[in-house]
Parts: C-alpha cells; sequence; structure tokens
C-alpha cells in the first residue's frame, strides 16, 4: 500500500444479501475511495457470528459479499480485500480495548439495546461488545477515514474514545477516525412499503431490492410500493413515502424521467402507475449487470479464494505492524 495515501477502513457483515441502501448508501463511495486512498475493505464473519449463522452457510455467505462488492465496481488489484477472521490480530487487539472499554457504556449504545428487544433470548458477549470488535477492525490499520451510516456513528465514536483511553494509557499510537462521506449527505435508501424506516437485509423483504433480484422481482416490488391517489393542489408538499420513491428513482434513473414526473406531481396530473412502471424498468436496467456479474464470480469460487487470500496477505502486513506497537506499548514484550 502507498504510505503517502490516508488508510480508510469499512466493512459488512456476511449475513443477507446485498441490498440498494448498501450500494448507494456504501459501496459507491467505496468505489470512488479505491484510486485516492489507501483502502482496506472487509467480510465481517466475526461480527455475523453473534447470530449463529450455519456453518455450512458462513463460506457461501463470505464469498458473495466477496462477488457483489466486486460486481459494483471494487478492483481487487486497488482496494485489500480480505475476511475478517482471516487476520488474527484483530480479534488481539479486540482482547486489548476490551480492557479499556466498560459495561456501562456499552449497555447504553442504542444498537445493542435494539437488539436486546428484537432476540432476548440471545444477548450474548459478542453483542455487547460488537462496538468493541467494530473499533479493533478500524484501529489495526490505523484508519483516519472510515464510511458509516448514519446507524454507526456512535460506534466511530466509542472507537474514538478506546483510541484516545490507548493513547492516554500507554502512549500515542492510534489516530482518531472520523467519518467520511465524501462532503455530502450520506445516501439513505428507503423501504418501499412506506413505513420510513431504510431498505433492510434482514427486514420486510418484499420492500426492499437486493443486488441479486430477479427482473421479475424487481418489477413486483416496485409496482407494490405504497402510493395514493395523488396531490391535489398544485406544487403540494410530497408526502414522506411519495418522496422517498422521487428519490429512489433520483437514483436510478435519468434527470429528465425525474422531472416529468416531478413536473406532472406538480401539476396534480402524475400517474403513479406509470411512474412505478418506468422506475422498475429503469431498476432492472441497473441491478441486472451487478447481479449477473456476481452470479459469474460465484462460479468460480477458486479466483475468490486468491482474492481473499492475497487480501490477507497485504492485511495481515499492516495488522502486525499495529499489533506490535500495541503490545510493546502495554508492556507485553518479553523476548526483545
Amino acid at each position: 500500500m502507498n504510505s503517502q495515501k490516508e488508510i480508510v477502513v469499512s466493512g459488512i457483515r456476511s449475513t443477507g444479501y446485498l441490498h440498494l441502501g448498501n450500494y448507494f448508501g456504501a459501496i459507491r463511495n467505496y468505489v470512488k475511495m479505491q484510486a485516492d486512498y489507501d483502502c482496506y475493505f472487509f467480510v465481517a464473519d466475526y461480527h455475523s457470528l453473534t447470530t449463529h449463522p450455519k456453518p455450512e452457510d458462513l463460506k457461501k455467505n463470505v464469498f458473495r459479499v466477496l462477488a457483489e462488492n466486486i460486481a459494483s465496481g471494487l478492483n481487487p488489484e486497488q482496494a485489500v480485500f480480505y475476511a475478517q477472521s482471516d487476520i488474527p490480530e484483530i480479534p488481539e487487539l479486540y482482547l486489548m480495548l476490551n480492557m479499556l472499554a466498560y459495561k456501562g457504556e456499552l449497555e447504553k449504545v442504542p444498537t445493542f439495546k435494539d437488539k436486546v428487544r428484537q432476540q432476548p433470548d440471545n444477548v450474548n458477549a459478542g453483542l455487547l461488545t460488537y462496538p468493541v470488535l467494530m473499533a479493533a477492525d478500524i484501529l489495526i490499520h490505523r484508519a483516519v477515514k472510515v464510511p458509516v451510516g448514519k446507524d454507526q456513528e456512535q460506534h466511530l465514536e466509542m472507537a474514538r474514545n478506546f483510541a484516545q483511553r490507548y493513547n492516554n494509557r500507554y502512549g500515542e499510537l492510534f489516530p482518531e477516525p472520523q467519518a467520511f462521506n465524501f462532503g455530502s449527505q450520506l445516501s439513505k435508501v428507503m423501504s418501499l412499503d412506506g413505513s420510513g424506516s431504510k431498505m433492510s437485509k434482514s427486514e420486510n423483504e418484499n420492500a426492499t431490492i437486493y443486488l441479486a433480484d430477479s427482473d421479475e422481482a424487481i418489477r413486483k416490488k416496485i409496482m407494490k410500493a405504497k402510493t395514493d391517489s395523488g396531490p391535489t393542489e398544485n406544487n403540494s408538499e410530497k408526502p414522506a413515502y411519495i418522496q422517498s420513491l422521487f428519490d429512489l428513482m433520483a437514483l436510478i434513473s435519468p434527470p429528465e424521467t425525474l422531472n416529468s414526473y416531478d413536473t406532472a406531481f406538480n401539476a396534480c396530473t402524475i400517474r403513479y402507475g406509470d411512474m412505478k412502471k418506468q422506475m422498475a424498468e429503469d431498476m432492472v436496467a441497473f441491478v441486472a449487470p451487478i447481479r449477473e456479474w456476481a452470479r459469474q464470480l460465484q462460479e468460480d469460487e477458486e479466483s475468490l479464494r486468491t482474492i481473499l487470500r492475497r487480501g490477507a496477505e497485504r492485511a495481515r502486513e499492516s495488522a502486525s505492524r499495529t499489533i506490535s506497537l500495541a503490545r510493546k506499548g502495554i508492556g507485553i514484550q518479553y523476548y526483545s
């Protein structure tokens, strides 16, 4: 890696299928970053263990996430792509940082409280210390920029706190990572059901467009998107669920197409059925090439293994330097 470039780290859990929210909220930014920064992108398979995936599914899920990211434009020759579990220095740093994390602060994390509500019978220690492992993912490369969504910004703040605690106690080692979103608002892709929630890997699959969806599935989902009977006054404010459809069209349709429907809405002549049909075809044209390339990549497991192996070698070069310095700072250095 080029030591003159700033270091960027980000990862995606190896559970569920990637969807439009992942693409426009994260992967699109990754593609822009890879030429200008030293990028470490990993598949977060350790994080996925909090939900106990079946062993036979784990490799398949990791390979699919890797393939979908490459099909979305990431280049393994530019960015370092690896599986989290291939870097043993990450859990070692996770252990060290756990000694600087406190039960009270971890229990207050909103995502942890959400998980407690969602799965009260599976409140494992991994869920509680999820932000600590996330901090280890970032700090192991001493990253300065991390592309995160709004729901992850508190985790990033905690990573800064852990870095500060280490530096204050053991000496300066870790920079304080900052959120990175190219100076614009982070893209949020809303669910098609009008609920006001984001598209999700695990919630309401019928209202989420996945990068692996068939053409027919895409058409059906968009045609079922929530609409109403239309505005009754010119230049009315769009309801949130209608605005989210326009926002989605802005991401995948030509500007002139969006403008024509915006004009029709303001003139109270919009036909939502026509708008959804147009958006469905534009969405098919957008998703189909990614889906087909990802499918081809998944059929070539040897190539995916090679990408992960090379990525792990490059990531460990960085991680081993950091962990050596972290051990030295703490005083865990007995033979030299």
